[in-house]
């Protein structure tokens, strides 16, 4: 592997471009999962995972016919960066659903959502990087633009559900799980972005251990649904993770941090297009703040010094 540290300031650029792409695929994270349907969380989480292990496996399988045994060397890493991998994506999905179960849709996504914030805020604990004021502002300003977003969109589910302290408080350990997740796999940055598969192939385990003591198994009712399942485990479930992994390690993970909130605002644009939304003066408040937000933080990226 390459050494942690980035030798120009064109390689950072190019890394915090390929994590980028994470957040474009999480943004049709809710357009696709509106389209399988009644299939329970844990069962599509179970499902999704296992397709994007599945493509890493047949990359490892190439991998085994060209170079024998010594494809797999890369699976023989210490146990911290097993606990932490696995750990990030199996409990934010654990804990976002909980949130969901006791707490308005509304209010859980805002408190879950500020897992951009904190990696701002985290990075400055990382050896060799600085916190200055733009990213700190860039991020806020980025946090209001989402919370705008997620009020005008979500506003009709907050009627539904009482809140609970177990439900707030799960959308909060959402928050610090993501972020301390991707700060500190800065901290092993020498550990393959193809862990990231075996990672998700462990969580596809948990997920359909967790669908076997709380739910009922419900298939999806046609090839759509199924094709959304396909997209999610092969986009916002699969490769978002692995360029995500890249990115932070190699990249300007502060920018990245502030560059995540454009996420809702694409998942929101997504929803007007397709006609799940409504276009409102909210929303264009949103767009311009975490535009102008992400631009502010990112600045690093394209001022000369």
């Amino acid at each position: 592997m390459t050494d942690l540290a980035l030798p120009t300031a064109h390689s950072r650029r190019r890394a915090t471009l390929i994590g980028s792409i994470a957040v474009l695929l999480w943004a049709t994270l809710a357009l696709f999962t509106a389209s399988t349907g009644a299939v329970p969380p844990f069962q599509l989480m179970a499902t999704t995972f296992a397709i994007a292990f599945a493509f890493a496996a047949l990359k490892w399988l190439a991998d085994f016919a060209r170079k024998g045994p010594a494809a797999f060397t890369f699976l023989r890493q210490p146990w911290p960066v097993w606990a932490l991998g696995i750990g990030g994506l199996f409990l934010y999905h654990l804990f976002y659903f909980v949130a969901l179960d006791h707490a308005p849709a509304v209010e859980a996504s805002l408190i879950a959502y500020l897992w951009p914030l904190l990696i701002v805020l985290f990075s400055a604990l990382l050896p060799g990087e600085r916190l200055y004021w733009q990213h700190v502002a860039g991020a806020i300003i980025g946090m209001a633009g989402a919370a705008l977003l997620i009020l005008a969109r979500d506003a009709g589910d907050a009627a539904g559900l009482a809140g609970s302290a177990l439900g707030y408080g799960a959308a909060l350990a959402c928050a610090f799980t993501w972020s301390i997740y991707s700060v500190l796999s800065r901290r092993f940055g020498t550990a393959p972005t193809e862990l990231v598969g075996a990672f998700c192939g462990v969580t596809a385990l948990l997920g359909f251990l967790c669908h076997l003591l709380t739910e009922t198994t419900i298939w999806p009712a046609d090839q759509w649904q199924w094709l959304a399942i396909i997209a999610l485990g092969l986009g916002p479930v699969g490769a978002a993770f692995f360029v995500w992994d890249y990115g932070v390690k190699k990249g300007d993970i502060k920018a990245l941090g502030a560059i995540s909130y454009a996420s809702p605002l694409i998942s929101t644009l997504l929803l007007i297009a397709t006609g799940k939304a409504s276009a409102t003066m909210a929303v264009l408040l949103g767009c311009l703040a975490i535009v102008g937000g992400a631009v502010l933080a990112a600045r690093d990226l394209y001022m000369k010094r």
